[in-house]
């Protein structure tokens, strides 16, 4: 055995890992040394090569775990290489938050200090802040929406943190945490969803393209700061949402429509959408638009 053999020693030479870290990882079994007659651990010539690809895999900050399944052939290099590398992304994403949010305190007022760190300290990072958004959008405000539909809704109202945020950015994100968290906008939201019938076919609606276009139209005029009010944008949009519900527009239903959106309507919701498009840079959102539509509705059954 010794002939065709390495002891631990000489293994440690032909790799350059200290003869106790061998040991370490026979330990947890990533080596398979054989004993010789003796009872001292032994390494077969193939050990060498397991042993120098653990060491680099380990060199690029891959546990233990993740090097196992290599060695073992249930995973690929590259797949183990992929896998870290999607974590240290998720790494990095929660640093730049945190760096961002540390630079908006440092940043901050004296007199703004203390409530912007209340504001920061509530929210974990970027990724449960936006899990947060989903969860409201989702299954608060238009619960009952097929998974397209959700996800078109989530698209919009739910913005892109940039990878590398500007402290403005992170607390623009974390107003709007707490805007979603208000339990007085959440008791409004969950009493229009029990209203049925009305609120069904609202989110119906949302979800057809006369709404999306009017609101693509309406983006003009809010941009011009045009002040709501009735027109044949207006009536457009209030036909879209006739349409899907096989009924047409006349004063009882804008009526309707107007007290099944009155909540889209709150001042909550108005600063929602503008810290959106502070966020994605975009001057007029598409809730923006449609918040404005509604207001014009409001102001002709008044």
């Amino acid at each position: 055995m010794r002939e065709d053999t390495l002891s631990i020693g000489e293994l440690s030479q032909r790799t350059g890992v200290p003869v106790r870290t061998i040991r370490f990882y026979c330990d947890e079994g990533l080596l398979e040394p054989v004993r010789s007659a003796g009872g001292h651990r032994r390494f077969r010539a193939e050990v060498v090569q397991r042993l120098t690809l653990l060491r680099r895999l380990r060199a690029l900050g891959l546990g233990l775990a993740a090097i196992d399944t290599v060695l073992s052939g249930r995973r690929s290099v590259a797949e183990a290489a992929a896998q870290e590398r999607a974590k240290t992304d998720a790494e990095l994403t929660a640093l730049a938050w945190r760096r961002a949010s540390l630079r908006a305190v440092e940043q901050a007022a004296p007199a703004e200090r203390a409530p912007r760190l209340e504001l920061l300290a509530a929210v974990a990072d970027g990724g449960a802040a936006r899990h947060t958004l989903e969860a409201f959008w989702s299954r608060l405000v238009l619960p009952s929406l097929p998974e397209d539909g959700a996800a078109m809704v989530i698209a919009v109202s739910v913005p892109e943190l940039p990878g590398d945020p500007a402290p403005e950015q992170v607390v623009a994100y974390a107003t709007l945490v707490a805007i979603v968290q208000d339990e007085r906008l959440r008791q409004q939201f969950w009493a229009r969803t029990r209203t049925g019938g009305e609120f069904v076919a609202y989110q119906n609606a949302l979800l057809e393209g006369g709404v999306g276009e009017a609101c693509e139209l309406a983006r003009p005029l809010v941009r011009a700061g045009r002040q709501p009010g009735p027109g044949p944008l207006l009536d457009r949009f209030v036909e879209a949402h006739a349409a899907t519900q096989g009924t047409r527009d006349s004063l009882a239903f804008r009526r309707t429509l107007a007290r099944t959106g009155a909540v889209d309507r709150s001042p909550s919701l108005h600063r929602y959408w503008e810290l959106v498009g502070d966020i994605m840079g975009e001057d007029v959102t598409t809730g923006e638009a449609h918040s404005w539509l509604l207001d014009s509705l409001h102001r002709v059954v008044g």
